[in-house]
């Protein structure tokens, strides 16, 4: 394990590890400061959301995990999530001649495909307070995947014919995140929500999530989406979504 200081935190480096997630919160439990990060070379058990497992060859990845002591209200921390795909995509943005979008809850496509995600977990640690860790992978160097993901993932290199080295897209990334987590900590929501929905994929689609349907129409002051079934306006706080490719004149399609 190799630590170096940033201007705004301590990055633990790391080779393999079951999960940059487990590290952060290990860490955290040992009173490790708020942003620091954890990246790794690769995880042999990295976790996506609803319990998927995330893989990626060695070092062909940006997986970093960064460790967040909130200084939000509580109904306020899940908000986290879409900040940090807003972060994702300005990030990709500034790295490389990308046009990241985002589908809600916290994916980010390039092109229709899924280049980046993000996992957002809770604990209280041993003195009881509660700590986040933001998970963000970004596929780099991939040139293939497996037939299971061969037409809804890509990577950087897919798309540009290069993959970007990771530190630069780290320095990107938290520069950002760091810049949006102001914001969100001293404006509110507001302006992530703006953000999010100019960058959205799933605004204006036609969508199901489990067992909802109709058109996604808006992001509601917590994040959560809202759905128009036409009876009526839906909050969906979490869920597996499905889209309606057809449904939008937006020409990005939607991934995974």
């Amino acid at each position: 394990m190799m630590a170096a200081g940033s201007a705004s935190g301590v990055i633990v480096r790391l080779d393999t590890v079951d999960s940059t997630q487990t590290v952060a919160f290990a860490l955290a439990e040992r009173g490790a400061a708020d942003r620091t990060v954890v990246i790794a070379d690769q995880q042999s058990s990295g976790r996506g959301r609803r319990g998927r497992v995330w893989q990626a060859p060695a070092r062909s990845s940006l997986l970093a995990s960064i460790l967040v002591r909130p200084r939000l209200p509580q109904g306020l921390l899940a908000t986290l999530s879409p900040m940090t795909a807003v972060v994702t995509a300005e990030a990709l943005r500034r790295v490389a001649p990308l046009a990241p979008r985002l589908k809600w809850p916290n994916d980010v496509l390039v092109n229709g495909r899924k280049i980046a995600g993000i996992l957002l977990e809770s604990r209280s640690v041993a003195s009881s307070e509660p700590v986040l860790v933001i998970g963000v992978g970004v596929n780099l160097g991939q040139r293939e995947f497996p037939p299971e993901l061969a037409g809804r993932a890509t990577s950087v290199a897919l798309e540009t014919g290069r993959a970007v080295d990771r530190d630069t897209l780290l320095a990107a990334l938290l520069e950002e995140f760091d810049a949006w987590r102001a914001r969100l900590e001293g404006e509110g929501f507001a302006p992530v929500r703006e953000r999010w929905k100019s960058l959205s994929d799933t605004i204006g689609r036609k969508v199901t999530v489990d067992g909802v349907s109709g058109t996604a129409t808006d992001l509601d002051a917590d994040g959560a989406l809202l759905i128009d079934s036409g009876d009526g306006v839906r909050r969906v706080i979490a869920g597996e979504i499905a889209t309606d490719e057809m449904a939008t004149g937006d020409p990005h399609a939607a991934r995974r």
